[in-house]
């Protein structure tokens, strides 16, 4: 597949999020092979968008960081290294994997570069002390029960099972968005914050930086970095069709198109779908720009406000994709049970 060799310096931008996913299924070893084939599949979709838009591209890296942690810890001759150092080594392993297989989607004339990109938190965040974040692979529940006694883990829901969780604070400020936007006038697809950024906080000490112990929730840098450029687009590609009401119940429906405000009046779970939602109507609140939020295989149906959940400030309530019609009324109780989407 060969698409667009270059693209007007005027041309749309739209922040892609993929999700966890996007590199590895629910119940997918975490083995390189199967990684790279779900990340072909999304470059691929990714560059269904490549004549249209400008891109930037963030992903997630829970799966891979979780697992940098545990063969960190196999090794007792070394002190095991800081989440941030992971997060940087997954940014480049995954950075490289997405960059190398849309690149091979796009004609030789359309660059992709992959930055490594700082993401700045604030030491006080409350989140320090109440880890959240689910990394790493997925255990039933006698497993992680273990886990958690022995090395002292968080441990949260996922799905049928557990996952260990770490703090994860809100992004700040995105740092380098310099780079970005001289490669995006140059017309290359930028791969960039994934993960969610590398942590890192100040010091105190002028404008100096230092790494920290958190990994950012992607979604949330991915709404921060398409505020601070300016996008006229996010999108948040998923594995799931839609934000619903009523998840995995006989009444389950979904939202079509939602104000900000309407959608946060909803209680979405944390870690799962809520910082989707989260992203979605601050950067729609920010900018009067929409947000998408919908599987990565519908993607230009959700560019072209066919499919998944639209956020938009133009929108009133909420308006459900049944026979219920516009407008029709969700309770903040029915959606209880929020979908698992990565």
């Amino acid at each position: 597949m060969s698409t667009t060799t270059s693209i007007d310096g005027d041309a749309p931008l739209l922040v892609v999020a993929l999700g966890g996913n996007a590199l590895l299924r629910r119940g997918e070893p975490l083995e390189a092979a199967a990684q790279l084939a779900n990340i072909r599949h999304a470059a691929r979709q990714i560059a269904r968008l490549a004549h249209r838009y400008r891109l930037v591209v963030a992903h997630g890296n829970g799966p891979q960081v979780g697992l940098l942690a545990l063969q960190n810890e196999a090794f007792h001759d070394v002190r095991p290294y800081p989440l941030d150092v992971l997060g940087a080594q997954t940014e480049g392993m995954i950075g490289y994997l997405l960059e190398q297989e849309i690149a091979n989607c796009l004609s030789p004339g359309r660059s992709v570069a992959t930055l490594l990109t700082r993401v700045e938190v604030d030491l006080s965040d409350p989140a320090f002390s109440r880890p959240s974040k689910p990394i790493g692979p997925v255990y039933d529940a006698a497993q992680g029960a273990v886990l958690a006694a022995e090395r002292g883990w968080h441990m949260v829901p996922d799905g049928a099972g557990l996952r260990r969780a770490v703090p994860s604070p809100k992004p700040r400020q995105i740092i380098g968005l310099r780079s970005v936007r001289a490669l995006l006038e140059h017309g290359t697809v930028v791969v960039c914050a994934g993960g969610g950024g590398i942590p890192v906080a100040a010091t105190g000490h002028g404008h100096e930086k230092q790494g920290v112990e958190a990994v950012i929730d992607k979604d949330l840098a991915a709404g921060l970095l398409a505020r601070q450029l300016g996008a006229d687009l996010l999108l948040i590609a998923t594995d799931v069709p839609a934000v619903c009401l009523d998840w995995e119940t006989p009444s389950q429906r979904e939202i079509r198109s939602a104000a900000p405000d309407a959608l946060q009046a909803l209680a979405f779970a944390a870690g799962s779908i809520g910082p989707k939602v989260e992203a979605a109507c601050e950067f729609a609140r920010a900018t009067a720009q929409p947000a998408v939020i919908g599987s990565l295989d519908d993607i230009e149906r959700l560019v072209d406000h066919a499919a998944g959940t639209w956020v938009s400030v133009a929108s009133t309530g909420i308006e459900l994709a049944t026979d219920a019609g516009p407008g029709a009324p969700a309770s903040p109780m029915s959606v209880a049970h929020a979908q698992p989407a990565r």
